[in-house]
């Protein structure tokens, strides 16, 4: 094939990347030292909003998502602006109302979001239509995604159909996005000439980790086969579980003719900057990670989910049995229908992957989602689930076959009347608290009254009162005992305690009231999902923690007489 004289390159420098090595520690202040720089290099798009950059701006960086949009647009005005879009689930890990998906669209664009690259985890094509529908409405670019991943369900074929009814929906281009760095060259090579022979008026862009060292070697193959775009990072945050380096895919690509338009000059400023911030971003649960793991294509776990995997495993003093996870998630992952790795499944089987190896028992604990995935309100899973594992998992919770959505009620109206008086102070604290309710509000809070940010006391991280229940029915804090009554409710993880599922709702045991054994008492969040607590006998129950308060492993937060 005849080599294109442009090859386009979108810098991920901003997002994905630190999202990847530095959990996603960035600060705003970070990026705009260096943003013009960064505007000035000659890239095709600066990938620097969503993904998990919204929830960690709020939750741990106390700092305002919309404004960090806001403030790059100001700066960067030759480039433009790219975000990642989870389709139905906009940037969390639920589906949420159409009004809400609409509406988030809008203000992104408003606030200068110029490229959506929208995808489903399951590549359901109904949970893309309202999302592509709202770019398109707004005037932003809509590009559509293919989630690529291997089972015995994924085949060339099926991906340039999902391809087709993508195109149909008003695409303006197309992206491999390749979460686990498992796209190999040959593949990429097949991939794209089916695609370009099926599309041929598609521009095809792909994304790639670098965590099984190919990703270099994949987008020269992919380049040559008709891709147009490649997805990289600044030297000194690619590789590991990030993007490659974009010097070193400039240099490959030119090497065969190809063209890029980057500045090399700009490049070396821009890494040099990095280079320096890297001491003060990089946490240390990442520091030392392997610059290849060639385990990931057994495992196929997405770049920004190892580092995520990693600092859940440390929350929860157990990163010394990150092998049996990597072990068990695989196998978790076939059992749940061979779902593309990538936000939200990804987190779905990760984390329920991490309860089957703490628990001691496979699937004897299972998140809120993970029931929901089974039931089918995350979409249409690749392969079945066995039935008597979606029974298990599912419970009471009936299964559906429509699109999720459907069920849901308009949540703007709802999202605005929950919140606490004099809270709002822009219309984008509503969709913030839409998305992310308990974060929101507690950046809300700090808004108001200020206090420490959770970043810069996470070296301290983990050192919450320790609670402890003895065979004796004691109750250990701080080094005293102190008599308990009753059977303990126990933490199982440590994370945030919740008397309710979800805000607004309400507590699923008042405090006295009689509960039954197995009877789901309260949550504790950890990992980003909800853990449902059951009851281990029936009785009295009486609440020891406050709502809202970090547990830990072992933490005594009720007794039941």
């Amino acid at each position: 094939m005849k080599k294109q004289t442009i090859i386009r390159i979108t810098d991920t420098t901003l997002r994905d990347a630190h999202q990847s090595l530095w959990a996603t520690r960035m600060r705003t202040d970070d990026i705009l030292k260096i943003a013009e720089t960064i505007d000035n290099a000659g890239y095709y798009s600066l990938e620097c909003w969503g993904g998990a950059t919204f929830d960690v701006c709020m939750r741990f960086l106390r700092e305002n998502p919309w404004e960090r949009l806001r403030q790059i647009k100001k700066v960067c005005k030759k480039t433009p602006l790219q975000m990642l879009l989870r389709g139905q689930n906009i940037l969390g890990y639920k589906h949420y109302p159409d009004d809400v998906v609409d509406r988030f669209v809008a203000l992104a664009c408003e606030n200068g979001m110029d490229i959506f690259r929208v995808f489903d985890a399951l590549n359901d094509p109904r949970n893309l239509e309202t999302a592509i529908k709202a770019v398109k409405k707004y005037g932003g670019h809509a590009q559509g995604t293919l989630c690529y991943t291997t089972s015995p369900v994924h085949t060339v074929e099926k991906y340039v159909e999902l391809a087709k009814q993508q195109e149909a929906m008003g695409i303006d281009t197309l992206a491999i996005k390749d979460m686990a760095g498992i796209l190999t060259p040959g593949a990429a090579r097949e991939l794209v000439t089916a695609l370009r022979k099926a599309l041929p008026d598609m521009p095809i862009q792909i994304h790639s980790h670098m965590t099984s060292g190919m990703a270099a070697a994949m987008y020269l193959a992919a380049a040559e086969a008709g891709a147009g775009c490649f997805d990289c990072a600044i030297s000194t945050l690619s590789s590991f579980s990030s993007q490659p380096p974009v010097e070193s895919v400039k240099v490959i690509l030119e090497s065969e003719g190809f063209q890029t338009n980057l500045d090399t000059a700009a490049l070396t400023k821009i890494n040099a900057y990095f280079k320096d911030l890297k001491a003060k971003r990089q946490p240390a649960s990442t520091a030392k990670v392997e610059p290849v793991d060639a385990g990931v294509l057994v495992h196929a776990i997405p770049g920004g989910m190892i580092s995520n995997l990693r600092s859940q495993l440390a929350q929860q003093d157990a990163l010394d049995r990150l092998p049996e996870v990597l072990e068990e998630l695989p196998k978790t992952r076939a059992d749940l229908g061979y779902p593309p790795l990538v936000t939200p499944t990804s987190q779905i089987v990760g984390v329920q992957s991490v309860l089957n190896v703490l628990s001691g028992k496979r699937y004897s604990m299972v998140t809120d989602e993970t029931k929901r995935y089974a039931a089918g309100y995350y979409g249409r899973t690749p392969a079945p689930i066995a039935p008597k594992l979606r029974k298990q998992l599912c419970g009471t919770l009936k299964p559906i076959t429509c699109r999720p959505a459907d069920l849901l009620e308009p949540g703007l109206a709802k999202a605005a009347s929950e919140l606490p008086p004099n809270t709002i102070k822009a219309e984008e604290d509503i969709l913030s608290y839409a998305l992310f309710p308990e974060v929101a509000l507690g950046y809300f809070k700090w808004r108001k009254e200020g206090g420490p940010i959770p970043a810069d006391q996470e070296a301290t991280a983990g050192k919450a009162e320790s609670v402890k229940v003895e065979s004796s029915g004691a109750q250990a804090t701080g080094g005293q005992q102190t008599a308990v009554k009753g059977t303990p409710v126990l933490a199982p993880l440590n994370g945030t305690f919740y008397r309710s599922d979800a805000p607004g709702k309400p507590q699923m045991a008042a405090d006295g009231a009689a509960v039954k054994s197995g009877e789901a008492v309260c949550v504790v969040e950890a990992m980003k999902l909800f853990n449902p607590i059951k009851a281990p006998a029936a009785g009295k129950i009486t609440f020891l923690v406050e709502h809202g308060k970090a547990v830990t492993k072992g933490q005594v937060l009720a007794t039941i007489e």
